[in-house]
């Protein structure tokens, strides 16, 4: 699962890639729960066990992919 954040003044995305088998609904409540305390931190782990970390009062948006095991290649990609 791809997740894409969005920082404040800044043009370009923070892209993580999430481990395979991770809880969509959990991530949505992580993130619910980091954007509530804007002195927070939203950590996120990657798919290769890297930690990151993005102060929520950076955030401008927060982008959730689908959960989706298979990866579309070519011109049938969305």
């Amino acid at each position: 699962m791809d997740v894409r954040i969005g920082i404040i003044q800044t043009p370009k995305e923070l892209d993580v890639e999430l481990a395979d088998g991770t809880d969509r609904e959990k991530v949505l409540q992580d993130v619910e729960e980091a954007l509530g305390n804007p002195d927070g931190v939203l950590w996120l782990t990657d798919k290769r066990g890297r930690r990151v970390a993005v102060p929520t009062a950076r955030i401008a948006y927060v982008e959730v992919g689908a959960a989706v095991d298979e990866r579309r290649v070519g011109f049938g990609a969305p």
